[in-house]
């Protein structure tokens, strides 16, 4: 290696992307940008028993012809974190997080340090562009190295391997993430150009010639009682890993069967996951703390003496509600029982001994800010604070407020809101609208360059549609299509928060539990100085939106597939809204058109099949120019 490297650099023009030393991480990375998947990453639905998986077996044959054979492939399901590998030309271009399955974030350079995931495919029918997917993981015996490392240094130890592999992928010091020794088995197809590839097995038998790195540990089914056996093999000996598995993904192994089956709004009709049955320890509830959400909401949490289960310490669990502390009937020193439900949510199953506590009770105030806690209604389970200047509301509200879907507001993420908070720079949202660069300054890794970076995003998101800041609100009860109904409804934001109940419970979308929650929420005298400062700061408060009767998609759903040139997909469906046009996710009877860009997906077959009209995207410009 060291000879190479010296070659190199006696001669840096034969240095080539897959060299070998360019594995070695020697940089520091300014932050992590987002990239966005070229085919989306959905996540699998789960079943729990073999019931559940011969059931989701009856339904893949309902969905299918009945002289159709179907064969399963069954893989160990690894407790990793997902990854999406781009190779265009054979080479390794992106390494990204799944992130929310549209976009994720862009950790090229933390990727090239993981040995078990080729810089360049082998030769043999390599395909122009390719996005493989693959759990990264950590082995066992370095999870319990890295672990003994840290706590020599004082460090805080990770909880498990699948956190460790998660914090690693994170580090903006590439050195440090090739001294984690992180691990990687590919088990999924994306995008793909090039020669069709018949079955799941013989993808996978592809990776193997290509040089990427499978669980050999896998087994192609004729049967689903074949694939239960399997899930029962590996139920009984997953201990004899060296990693951590948490199931077993079933996939039904012809591609062109999967595209039949297709897909619901967040997973494939044609996989599942089988997840092993949770497992159960005893302890000891030392106190019961009260937690305080993003919208107020006061959840009980149970402090437990510290526990091992399923590979895990465990010393917390969420109570969820109130209701559950009353049918469980807990109390601060009973011993219970615990279970990591789907192997990973602590969940208290029961009280296996009273030991006499006193019962716990709703606090009356609010244990962040001594705010007012209510119970809106009688048949409400939560109870909430509802002081809108609750910190610890902020944290919470001030993410959600820059997220990608509300303010969009590129580099403010939860380490940056954290900080923000805990040097009171930040005490509500119009306060991000007066941050500087000497305050910016005094934040962790903040350089010049990055504080520019930011207050242009910050600046830019200024000019955001009235729909994507009455979301970003964070106003209970009001997701991304109710802020569309509103801002459309009420064309700005004096008319809105001026709206009386009578308003806003006419409007077809809205009905009495949002029209009730929206006349509270702009009835606070916080909330009205909010509103003056957002006007101080030229917040754009209007929305321009065709008027909905006459509106050029009125009435109309529209679908999209492949990759869009000139927008992106939620761009596009923004824009469907605004024209007066429902924009859905998946292709029924009811579509009126697909618009279909580069390389479409399995929407694009089900369309033709239905006889749904399918459009260009040159075509969809020129219907809303």
């Amino acid at each position: 290696m060291a000879q190479l490297k010296a070659l190199e650099e006696e001669h840096p023009e034969l240095k080539t992307d897959d060299s070998p030393t360019a594995r070695v991480g020697s940089g520091v990375l300014e932050g992590f940008q987002t990239v966005r998947h070229r085919q989306q990453m959905l996540s699998l639905d789960n079943t729990y028993s073999f019931q559940e998986l011969r059931e989701w077996g009856e339904r893949v044959r309902k969905g299918l012809k009945p002289s159709q054979k179907v064969r399963y492939v069954a893989e160990l399901k690894i407790d990793g974190v997902s990854a999406n590998i781009t190779y265009e030309k054979g080479k390794l271009s992106i390494g990204a997080t799944r992130g929310d399955g549209q976009t994720g974030e862009d950790i090229t350079a933390n990727i090239k340090t993981i040995r078990a995931i080729p810089l360049a495919l082998r030769d043999g029918d390599i395909p122009d562009l390719i996005e493989i997917r693959g759990e990264i993981y950590m082995d066992r015996r370095d999870f319990d190295i890295l672990n003994k490392e840290r706590d020599g240094l004082d460090e805080p130890l990770f909880a498990n391997p699948r956190n460790a592999a998660s914090g690693s992928l994170k580090l903006l010091d590439t050195a440090l993430v090739a001294a984690r020794r992180l691990n990687f088995f590919a088990h999924s197809l994306g995008q793909y150009r090039g020669k069709t590839i018949p079955t799941q097995w013989e993808f996978l038998e592809k990776l193997k010639v290509w040089g990427v790195r499978i669980n050999d540990e896998r087994k192609l089914c004729a049967s689903l009682e074949e694939v239960i056996d399997y899930c029962r093999f590996w139920q009984e000996r997953r201990e004899k890993l060296t990693y951590d598995i948490d199931g077993i993904v079933v996939k039904v192994d012809s591609m062109a069967q999967q595209d039949g089956l297709g897909y619901t709004m967040k997973s494939p009709r044609w996989a599942v996951a089988y997840k092993f049955p949770a497992r159960q320890a005893t302890t000891e509830v030392i106190r019961i703390n009260f937690q305080v959400g993003r919208t107020g909401v006061i959840t009980p949490v149970a402090e437990l003496k510290p526990v091992e289960c399923a590979g895990v310490t465990i010393q917390h669990a969420t109570l969820h509600n109130f209701d559950e502390i009353t049918r469980l009937n807990i109390k601060e020193g009973d011993r219970i029982l615990i279970e990591r439900a789907g192997e990973v949510i602590p969940k208290i199953v029961k009280v296996v001994e009273d030991r006499g506590g006193a019962p716990i009770k709703v606090p009356r105030v609010c244990p962040a800010c001594s705010g007012k806690v209510i119970k809106e209604k009688e048949e409400d389970v939560a109870y909430r604070c509802i002081n809108p200047t609750c910190p610890a509301q902020l944290e919470r509200a001030l993410t959600h407020f820059a997220c990608r879907q509300a303010m969009d507001i590129e580099g403010m993420g939860e380490s940056m809101v954290t900080q923000l908070v805990k040097l009171k720079l930040v005490k509500n949202f119009a306060d991000i609208y007066k941050l500087g660069s000497r305050d910016l300054a005094q934040l962790e890794l903040f350089k010049e360059k990055k504080i520019n970076n930011l207050l242009s995003a910050i600046e830019k998101s200024k000019s955001q549609t009235l729909s994507r800041l009455i979301y970003a609100l964070g106003i209970r009860h009001v997701g991304e299509k109710a802020a569309f109904v509103l801002a459309a409804e009420f064309k700005n934001m004096d008319n809105l928060s001026a709206a009386k109940y009578e308003d806003l419970d006419k409007i077809y979308e809205v009905g009495p539990v949002l029209a009730e929650s929206i006349v509270e929420y702009f009835s606070q005298d916080p909330i009205k100085k909010l509103l003056h400062d957002f006007k101080k700061s030229g917040l754009n408060l209007k929305e321009e939106v065709a008027p909905r009767k006459n509106a050029l998609l009125s009435g109309k759903t529209i679908v999209f597939t492949g990759e869009l040139k000139n927008f992106s997909r939620t761009q596009a469906e923004r824009l469907v809204r605004q024209m007066g046009g429902n924009a859905a996710s998946s292709v029924s009877a009811n579509t009126d058109f697909l618009v279909s860009g580069e390389n479409p997906g399995s929407k694009y077959n089900k369309a033709v099949k239905l006889g749904v009209k399918v459009i260009s995207e040159r075509e969809f410009q020129e219907m809303v120019k």
